[in-house]
This record gives C-alpha cells, sequence and structure tokens, in this order.
C-alpha cells in the first residue's frame, strides 16, 4: 500500500465503534486528507449501505487512487483533488458527512479556515462534521505526550500545530456547524461532532 500511514492502521477501529454508531444508514461521506485511503477502506468494508468519497491534494492523488483501485470496493468512490490553496479544487455537492482525521494540526492556520468554508459546501442541511485529532482546550494540552507532540509539529513546520478547540468550535459556528459531540478518544485525541445550526 502507498503512503502507508501507521496511525492510521492503529486508529482506524476505534474511530469506526464511534463511525458506526453516528452514520445514518444509505449514507454518503466527504473526507478530506485521505493520504492513503486506509480509513475508507476500513469503513467501507464494516457497512455496505455507505458510500465514501476520498479525496487529497495532487501530490497525493495518484498513491491514493492506486490504494482505491487495488483494496477498495464498490461503496468507495474515485478519489478527487481537493486543496485547500484552491477554492476551484473544492467539491461543490451535498454529502451527508464531512469527514478529517488527523488533518487540522498538519495544515497551516489559514488552511484550516479554509476547510470549514470548504464544508459549508460540501454538507447538506442536516449534515455533520466529524473531525478527529488532538487538542488543546483553554491553552491547555490534553497531555505531556501531545505537549511533546506540539514540539515535533513545530520543527517539522511552524505553520502546523495542535489546534485550540475554542477556536475550532469558532470556526465551524461561523461556517453554520453546532457542536454535537466532543468524543474522548485513546491515545489524547478526539472526535469532534458538528451539526449544521438550524438558527443560521
Amino acid at each position: 500500500m502507498e503512503n502507508f500511514s501507521p496511525s492510521c492502521e492503529r486508529n482506524k477501529q476505534v474511530i469506526w465503534q464511534q463511525l458506526d454508531a453516528l452514520l445514518k444508514q444509505q449514507a454518503t461521506i466527504f473526507e478530506i486528507g485521505s493520504l492513503s485511503g486506509q480509513h475508507a477502506l476500513h469503513f467501507t468494508r464494516q457497512r455496505d449501505d455507505i458510500v465514501w468519497h476520498c479525496s487529497d491534494i495532487e501530490e497525493n492523488l495518484q498513491p491514493l487512487i492506486h490504494n482505491i483501485s487495488t483494496y477498495g470496493i464498490n461503496n468507495v468512490a474515485l478519489p478527487k483533488v481537493l486543496d485547500l490553496t484552491n477554492t476551484d479544487s473544492w467539491q461543490h455537492g451535498e454529502f451527508d458527512y464531512l469527514f478529517s482525521a488527523n488533518t487540522l494540526h498538519i495544515v497551516s492556520k489559514p488552511l484550516v479556515e479554509n476547510f470549514f468554508k470548504a464544508a459549508e459546501v460540501l454538507v447538506k442541511q442536516d449534515g455533520q462534521l466529524l473531525i478527529y485529532g488532538p487538542f488543546k482546550y483553554q491553552g491547555n494540552y490534553t497531555s505531556d505526550s501531545n505537549a511533546e507532540f506540539q514540539q515535533w509539529l513545530l520543527e517539522r513546520d511552524p505553520k502546523s500545530g495542535i489546534r485550540d478547540f475554542e477556536w475550532i468550535e469558532g470556526l465551524a459556528h461561523s461556517a453554520g456547524f453546532a457542536l454535537s459531540q466532543d468524543i474522548a478518544m485513546p491515545a489524547n485525541n478526539q472526535l469532534l461532532v458538528f451539526r449544521r445550526d438550524s438558527c443560521k
């Protein structure tokens, strides 16, 4: 498998245990930052009623297409380019869910903002936004290991970093989403569930 991710392999089942309860029947899901497609491949094998749409930046697309074509089944759509720096690449559709795992601490703050702008055009009026990863709360890390991870991220790319939950919630609210659940996950991660805000 190209671009194989050990972290995806470790967390795919614990994420699925939560998603299985959240995803309605016959759901369509769009994923931003699929990379290897390991999550999509695992999740779609658990439920044949869902349809998963993968996406990533141009440089990761061909490896992703290879993995989906080689290991995927009928309910994984052909991956598409979605580059948060280029609004012309954003998919304009109505999906039941937008999912992303371990992306918001990798991309820069302006691209985090663009992520939520993209969510506005991707998700149905009654849809949900599902975000997995580490977050800070009131400026505090949830563990010493996350604080150490932050230092590693900043050394790798000063524009990256574990994001403040309050900032993320504010961006989601501005994009028309309201927090529904904040689920604590293993390895000091969270699964944030946002629903379309009917008041927007």
